[in-house]
């Protein structure tokens, strides 16, 4: 017999090798593989689901790439899952590659997944409530270990014992034996911990360590969590353990390995062993020698990259004081709090700003682990993986910003992917506000691949067997589902956006049907924008929406019918409510206007035509305003159907009736006027007559403020209405002049609110302009006739600032029709 034989056959002397561990840690993870390496039992159980067994294979493939996960979930209930998550530094992956490494069987003896989901099931008897309650309770051993040691932090106590530890020419076996004393003492005093499912899960494992000694004469070696060792080597009956297993729930279960981060090994999850500092452990782990200095020399890299000066003399001086602090603390090595105060002092001049972006990229890390494609996987997710792949989108655990330009194919499907994957409840991707450009033709996504999403995958594949087919059906069923208007129309957006002809049709029959049937004003101006939006986006994508531009119109026309009867009687806060409605369909009626011209008024190419108009803007903002003012210098848009124009002037006209009721809340009077004024359907002069009338002394302060706050607050602009219209700030000036002192505590809550809105530098221009008074506040207005402006076009000074215009938008140098219509606009 060999050396290694005969050492062997001793640790199997008192029975089972019970090699106690904590899960995913690197010292344990070393000295699982030096034990093994000692013993070379010929099976090794592992603490997890036996259902995994015929998984364990893949854990050998070149593909496969920790940190991984096993996860189980319910066959018809997908979102019912879990996740047992294994890093390279696990010990449990340590002990499976050392048996598909020696040709060793690898086996699971955890208590099977079909219970343990089943026992969280609501038809369980023990519910979600009860086994959080339990979990709450349960006794954190390290952290008694660590305080009957005099440590107030058990990572610490634990670094010190067993991370900083070396595998040295002891016996491999002593560290697992001194543990296994430490765990039965601990057991002795507080029993199971305060946790039933243990005593259960315990009970399985006996049976099926008893099975394994069997088959392969006691060289057996079992790799568990430390706790469970006593529970393990404790003498009981068969029929004992099988009695508490009797009776348990069952749960039809499917399990694969996915993907998982560093950042979600940092969480309480699976084997319950969530850890502050994986990044760190990994490093730990993998360093062959001097781990201090080569983190330091990690961390030195990192914050180069981030345009920090650290140098060499700035590592060597931080594994210095590292060192020192260790030996202060009394500690064998220095820890994580060592390198980390020295990094905060050496290298971030001690600021925590930087040392934030050290912890959330090397102390946590966003490592994502890989799976290879022969692992099994619901029909859904191997045609995701295809088109990721199709489309170079590979998932990561970094937040990352992707920018798309629609008018490109691969970037249009990408859009496409991501806008699906969000209707099946994979958030993925998040849309974010673009940089550099406001045209529909552009998105701007931030992706981030976590590993819960493998489970929302499972639970979509309810809905098809490819993206595209359970997007489609998931929008189907979402719409008819749908307790209101406003979500149908969201949908009906969504569904171009995805782009699912197939659920189109469906979306808005049953939009047509809600729509009619709805006779609330407040929900049809809420429907209105995202219908308008719809059509922008089809127009963009090539999608036909004649349908969805019919609902809109008559929509709009419902509205403009039931909304001036709506604004009676309305207190303070529905006055607002109804405020936010007329904004929302002043931009809808405009770019319901834009969405019919076939030619735009200023436009370029095909993608270019939606920078008229910023994404996603339905308030009087500058680009509502803005082309209004185009429509009232030059009339209906160029381009625009008579239809669409004529649904503009009813609009109008509806406005009208709402400036000049005497039941309408001051707010929604004083809004119409302002976006008549922007339309150019009503003159400066009389503008300012009404104000004039508003503000009378007649008119109750409160209703007065309302009106003021409507005309000009709102963020429509308005501060810079009163900077370049003398008489309109002159008029504001003397009502508030003249407010009687006891109701002006009234008025100043609203009219604070108006003025605060305005950017510094407009509350400060209007500061100077009331304290010069009226006779100098000619100074900031040029010429005559319109206050701002001069008497007529001053083309030269236009044509100067055309070509930066032209570059601003993107649009061809030659185009002298554009240039025409660009000094109309200036």
């Amino acid at each position: 017999m060999t050396g290694v034989e005969r050492t062997g056959g001793g640790a199997f002397d008192a029975g089972p090798l019970l090699l106690g561990v904590r899960h995913h840690g690197p010292g344990s993870a070393r000295a699982v593989r030096a034990a093994l390496e000692t013993a070379r039992p010929r099976v090794v159980l592992i603490e997890g689901p036996p259902e995994a067994d015929a998984l364990i294979p893949l854990a050998a493939d070149e593909e496969m790439r920790p940190p991984v996960a096993l996860l189980a979930h319910a066959v018809d209930e997908p979102g019912r899952s879990a996740f047992w998550p294994l890093a390279e530094f696990s010990p449990e992956w340590v002990a499976i590659r050392w048996a598909l490494d020696h040709d060793v069987p690898a086996r699971f003896i955890d208590l099977p997944a079909t219970h343990t989901l089943a026992w969280h099931s609501p038809s369980a008897q023990k519910g979600p409530d009860d086994a959080a309650s339990e979990a709450d309770v349960r006794v954190d051993p390290l952290a008694v270990l660590a305080e009957t040691a005099g440590y107030d932090d058990p990572e610490r106590w634990w670094e010190d014992v067993v991370e900083h530890r070396g595998v040295g020419d002891g016996d491999p076996l002593a560290p697992f034996t001194a543990l296994e004393e430490a765990m039965g003492a601990l057991r002795e005093t507080c029993g199971s911990g305060g946790h039933d499912r243990d005593l259960v899960r315990e009970a399985y494992m006996r049976l099926q360590v008893r099975a394994a000694q069997r088959e392969f004469a006691d060289q057996v070696a079992v790799v568990c969590g430390a706790w469970h060792v006593p529970a393990l080597r404790r003498k009981a009956t068969v029929a004992a353990d099988k009695a508490l297993l009797k009776g348990l729930p069952k749960a039809k279960v499917d399990m694969t390995w996915v993907p998982w981060t560093h950042r979600r090994l940092s969480r309480s999850s699976g084997y319950g062993a969530g850890i502050d500092s994986p990044g760190w452990y990994g490093h730990l782990f993998g360093a062959p020698d001097r781990p201090v200095e080569r983190w330091l020399t990690k961390v030195a890299g990192l914050l180069r990259e981030e345009d920090r000066i650290v140098s060499s003399a700035h590592v060597i001086e931080a594994v210095r004081l590292a060192e020192t602090l260790a030996a202060m603390r009394g500690r064998p090595l220095p820890g994580l709090s060592e390198t980390t105060d020295a990094v905060r002092a050496v290298m971030c001049e001690g600021s925590d700003v930087p040392l934030a972006l050290v912890h959330d990229r090397l102390v946590v890390g966003n490592v994502l682990g890989e799976v290879p494609r022969s692992a099994p996987a619901v029909p859904l997710q191997r045609d995701l993986a295809r088109i990721q792949r199709r489309l170079r989108l590979k998932p990561e655990a970094l937040e990352r910003e992707l920018e798309l330009d629609l008018r490109k194919e691969t970037d249009a499907e990408r859009s496409r992917l991501l806008h699906r994957l969000r209707l099946l409840g994979v958030g993925w991707g998040e849309p974010a506000a673009s940089r550099g450009s406001t045209g529909t033709f552009r998105e701007t996504w931030r992706l981030r691949w976590e590993p819960e999403l493998s489970v929302r995958v499972a639970e979509a594949g309810v809905w098809g067997t490819t993206v595209l087919a359970a997007a489609t059906a998931k929008v189907e069923a979402d719409a008819v589902a749908a307790q209101g208007l406003v979500e149908v129309t969201a949908l009906a957006e969504r569904c171009l956006l995805a782009e699912l002809p197939d659920a189109l049709p469906a979306v808005m029959r049953i939009l047509a049907d809600r729509a009619a049937l709805d006779a609330d004003v407040g929900h049809l101006a809420q429907a209105l924008p995202a219908l308008v939006r719809s059509l922008r986006y089809g127009d963009v994508r090539g999608t036909d929406t004649g349908a969805l531009a019919e609902v809109a119109a008559g929509l709009a026309e419902r509205v403009f019918v039931g909304l001036p009867p709506a604004c009676a009687a309305l207190d303070a806060d529905a006055a607002e409510e109804v405020r936010r409605h007329v904004d929302a369909v002043q931009g809808a009626v405009a770019l319901l206007s834009e969405a019919a011209a076939p030619v735009q008024a200023v436009s370029g190419d095909a993608g270019e035509a939606g920078a008229a108009a910023p994404d996603g803007v339905v308030g009087p903002g500058p680009a509502a305003s803005g082309e209004s003012s185009v429509a009232g210098q030059g009339g209906a848009r160029r381009g625009a159907s008579p239809a669409y124009d004529g649904l503009r002037r009813r609009w109008q006209a509806v406005l009208r009736v709402l400036s000049s009721r005497d039941t309408v809340p001051g707010v929604i009077r004083g809004r119409a006027v302002r976006l008549l004024l922007d339309d150019g359907e009503l003159a400066q002069d009389q503008a300012a007559r009404l104000m004039g009338l508003v503000l009378s002394p007649g008119t109750p302060p409160a209703d007065a403020a309302a009106w003021i706050e409507g005309f000009v607050g709102g963020g429509s602009g308005g501060g810079m209405l009163l900077v370049h219209d003398e008489r309109l700030l002159g008029l504001v000036d003397e009502w508030l002049s003249g407010v009687p002192a006891e109701a002006f505590t009234d008025v100043l809550p609203l009219l604070r609110r108006t003025f605060s809105a305005y950017e510094p530098g407009v509350r400060r221009t209007l500061g100077e302009l009331v304290r010069r008074g009226p006779g100098h506040r000619g100074t900031v207005t040029a010429g005559s006739g319109i206050p701002g402006f001069a008497p007529e076009l001053d083309s030269e000074r236009a044509d100067a600032v055309l070509p930066v215009v032209r570059l601003l938008l993107g649009l061809d140098a030659g185009e002298e029709d554009i240039d025409n219509n660009l000094v109309g606009v200036a």
